[in-house]
């Protein structure tokens, strides 16, 4: 079935350039010139997509925006607001009203087509419904043509595309269910289009087919080494293709994604800065790439559109009159919402200083202003690109939790009647699956790090003569990460041993372990004069080096993070409380906003910045498993600037408590 869109625009040059780029992309358009036209219109039949103006000549666009939201047609179309009104205002309010997008004029078409596709996607309720579609690149028509027909009567839906720069973007709009590609193509080759498929986390589970006339028996591993499911010489009759087509889909189980976003899909860009004439020039350039570029004179306008309007990367200048871009990237990055999206500060300061404000308020990456927007271009689709990693990981995160939630569901049903042990021991078994697969992954990045490290180091010994300040500056940047890494590795290695080490309980004096924890720490940093204050007496029946291990991270934690007070103090005590022990590290340094208590003892989950207070995240995790593995429980209590209290309990212990 052909989607309908319907395009409402009083300018015969937007309606008529419009109408041509739908037509072209297969929807059928429909347009009008007027709001009383576009009432009409919508009675003739359902509309997938509706094209509106804000400024009509016999009403406002956004009062029948309403108007549409309030009606069956309208309730289920995909709506996007198309004006000259660029005010942040006027924006918020189409999108506040009920529009789906909103694109400032000049636009291209390009992504408003593509924008549109994407919006109709998310609105189907049923991913694949309907025919499987196939996406055939080849450059020659006859072949094309041939192939076309045979597959739709084998009860294919056909795309095609002459060149693999096309076919990508086809593949990226309309996000087929199989791809056949020819090897040798105008531009880029068939191997280089499925490889650039196998980067796109939303299209990379797609099977493609690689076509070539070679007899070079060197080319079947060429075509599957480019990462292709199935290799067919042109020389074979359609049949056989079509057979080769239907072998490989039944037996490729992923789906293309549809809740990815493709690297090849419309994005929308934030510019940020109170210089017009940038901004044009900005939106000029990034418009030329198929980005829809989104302009904002201040932080506030940016801030009041980031609530209502979703973008993949936002451009921050970094000195503007009013909110300062330091300070509107230190929002958009404490804001949950938000902050995730990429965002490079820009500024025509020349300064180091300069940019490390930038980057430490939080900026993803940093770049001078120049006429010359190549290296902006290549930024940008590079911030992307990382965002769209990060995505793909988080989803596959959250679909592996879910099966495991799911499958942990439907054997409890199966297994009711079971005891709560049987079901115990086998959260055992898969957690120590688990750790022993983290611990195997940690163990081997280890070698390749150490590697970097040394090379890097040799550079700078070796080389030192041939480098100039920016070289060195940059392998000492090389090596402080790989450190970084190496001391994250080295922290989920403990965390994974902490989960797998065997626990040995006996009577412990936690006392002379806090102790013996103080003292290194006193030894690290001789020149410090921390109150420390230990209660004696304590004891409990624990394992004493898994025990020990938690003290490091709560007494080090507390070291820490009382670096900055004038007078720090240090406490490891207990009381009693419920008719048990609980004991707790106290102490007066940077503390912690309580709405964030729970994120504490998840893995990676820091609430200071690493320039502030270094670490790795994984310190709680591990006193958390710990003290878990004893069967007890852990819980903090702080307040921002006058410190934090960690307690915890080891209820087995039949002597716990104090001698």
């Amino acid at each position: 079935m052909t989607d309908t869109v319907l395009i409402v625009d009083d300018s015969l040059t937007v309606r008529m350039d419009l109408v041509e780029a739908f037509d072209a992309a297969g929807f059928q358009p429909l347009p009008c010139a007027t709001v009383a036209e576009a009432r009409e219109a919508i009675l003739q039949g359902p509309i997938s997509v509706i094209v509106l103006d804000v400024l009509l000549p016999d009403g406002d666009g956004v009062d029948l925006l309403k108007e549409l939201r309030a009606s069956p047609a309208g309730a289920s179309a995909a709506i996007l607001m198309l004006s000259t009104e660029a005010e942040v205002k006027d924006r918020v309010r189409g999108l506040q009203t009920g529009a789906d997008e909103y694109v400032g004029k000049p636009y291209d078409t390009g992504y408003v087509v593509a924008k549109a596709r994407e919006l109709i996607r998310a609105r189907q309720a049923v991913h694949g419904a309907g025919q499987p579609t196939v996406l055939v690149i080849d450059d020659s028509v006859t072949f094309r043509e041939e192939l076309r027909r045979a597959l739709e009567t084998a009860g294919y839906t056909v795309f095609l595309s002459s060149s693999g720069e096309d076919g990508l973007r086809v593949a990226a709009d309309r996000r087929p269910n199989a791809v056949i590609v020819d090897g040798i193509l105008p531009g880029i080759d068939g191997a280089s289009v499925i490889r650039r498929l196998r980067l796109d986390a939303a299209l990379r589970g797609v099977p493609c087919v690689l076509l070539t006339g070679s007899e070079d028996k060197g080319a079947q591993l060429q075509a599957l080494d480019a990462g292709a499911d199935a290799f067919v010489q042109k020389g074979e009759d359609v049949d056989f293709i079509l057979a080769r087509l239907a072998a490989v889909l039944r037996t490729t189980s992923a789906a293309p994604a549809e809740d990815a976003t493709s690297l090849l899909g419309p994005k929308k860009i934030l510019a940020v800065d109170d210089s017009l004439t940038y901004l044009e020039e900005l939106g000029s350039a990034l418009r030329g790439e198929g980005y829809d570029v989104v302009p904002a004179r201040s932080g506030e306008e940016a801030l009041e559109l980031l609530a209502v309007q979703p973008v993949d990367c936002i451009l921050l200048d970094l000195l503007m009159p009013g909110l300062s871009g330091q300070e509107t990237c230190r929002r958009i990055k404490s804001a949950p919402i938000v902050r995730d999206i990429p965002l490079i500060m820009l500024t025509a300061m020349e300064d180091r200083a300069a940019m490390i404000d930038g980057l430490s308020a939080g900026a993803d990456d940093y770049i001078s202003k120049s006429g010359e927007f190549e290296v902006l271009k290549a930024r940008v689709r590079a911030q992307i690109r990382r965002k769209q990693f990060e995505d793909e990981n988080r989803r596959i995160r959250e679909e592996l939790l879910r099966r495991a939630r799911e499958a942990a569901e439907a054997r409890a049903a199966r297994e009711f009647a079971e005891t709560r042990a049987a079901l115990v021991e086998e959260l055992e078994r898969k957690n120590n699956e688990l750790e022993a697969f983290s611990y195997s992954v940690s163990h081997d990045l280890r070698a390749p790090l150490r590697s970097i490290d040394g090379f890097s180091q040799a550079l700078l010994e070796d080389y030192a003569t041939l480098l100039d300040q920016k070289g060195k500056d940059y392998l000492r940047r090389v090596r402080a990460a790989a450190q970084r890494m190496g001391e994250l590795i080295d922290d989920l290695l403990q965390l994974s041993r902490v989960g797998r080490a065997e626990l040995n309980r006996d009577r412990v004096s936690l006392s002379d372990l806090a102790r013996a924890v103080a003292m290194e720490l006193r030894k690290m940093e001789p020149d410090r004069h921390v109150e420390l204050r230990i209660e004696d007496g304590l004891v409990a029946q624990a394992d004493s080096q898994l025990i020990r291990v938690a003290l490091d991270n709560l007494l080090g934690n507390a070291w820490k993070f009382t670096a900055k007070v004038a007078e720090p103090r240090v406490e490891f005590a207990a009381e009693p409380r419920d008719g048990g022990t609980v004991y707790f590290v106290r102490d007066n340094g940077a503390g912690f906003d309580m709405n964030y208590a729970e994120k504490l003892f998840r893995p990676f989950q820091r609430l200071h910045g690493e320039a502030e207070f270094p670490g790795t995240g994984i310190g709680l995790a591990t006193v958390q498993r710990i003290v878990d593995r004893h069967g007890g429980r852990i819980w903090a209590e702080g307040t921002i600037g006058c410190g934090a209290t960690f307690y915890f309990t080891l209820p087995p212990g039949r002597t716990g408590g104090r001698s």
